[in-house]
């Protein structure tokens, strides 16, 4: 997944991978193991160190108008560590995401994770897809970004024979509640060709797509 007109950074649990033009992490990647922290969420956003100021958004500031400022890899999945939390809120993991995108369908994403890094250890790649409406862009001029037309997220569990892996490409839109998750349900061989990336995922598992999302265990904690 890398690329040299990419900028990879690698933060405490997880790596962003920033064009530095879009001043944006397009891709992001993490493993996700068995919950044993619950460390608190810090609730500061800054810019953070890592990245050239040339690579990073303008601003840490809300973005407003109906956007929240959403993580690409969520607080929640590094609760083991302060340091890694604090990392979360830098804005190189940080996009404009709709509040019933980030509260909704991606939520439910990172709840799925949540859940079964429990019983497996998970491989999470992901990133966006700019699109091409232009209309959402509206934090150009104060923050320095365009606001991405799609997010997706895969998920990798098991190995060998046994291993499976789960897709989707959520819109940044207001339809993108946990309701309608099912609906932005795609296989990998999907996500490879509209993104031109190629996934660590094995040949035979690249052409299912899960008629439904993985249910959510009962009794799951997802703090």
């Amino acid at each position: 997944m890398e690329s040299k007109e990419l900028f990879k950074l690698d933060y405490e649990g997880f790596t962003l991978w920033i064009d530095c033009k879009e001043r944006a992490a397009i891709r992001f990647r993490y493993t996700a193991q068995r919950d044993n922290g619950n460390v608190k969420r810090y609730d500061h956003f800054e810019l953070g160190p890592g990245a050239p100021a040339a690579c990073q958004q303008f601003s840490s500031q809300a973005y407003g108008n109906g956007y929240d400022r959403g993580h690409q890899v969520p607080a929640n999945h590094l609760d083991d560590s302060v340091n890694a939390i604090h990392q979360s809120n830098y804005m190189a993991n940080i996009l404009p995401q709709t509040s019933q995108m980030n509260r909704g369908a991606w939520l439910l994403t990172e709840e799925i994770i949540e859940c079964y890094r429990d019983i497996d250890d998970l491989l999470v790649l992901g990133g966006i897809i700019w699109g091409q409406d232009t209309s959402n862009d509206i934090f150009a001029s104060s923050h320095g970004v365009r606001t991405p037309d799609y997010f997706y997220k895969v998920i990798v569990r098991g190995t060998g024979a046994d291993e499976r892996a789960i897709a989707w490409v959520v819109p940044n839109s207001t339809e993108a509640t946990k309701r309608n998750l099912d609906y932005f349900l795609v296989s990998i061989d999907e996500l490879e060709k509209l993104t031109g990336d190629q996934f660590p995922v094995a040949d035979y598992a690249k052409h299912d797509k899960p008629a439904t999302s993985w249910l959510i265990p009962y009794g799951c904690n997802k703090s």
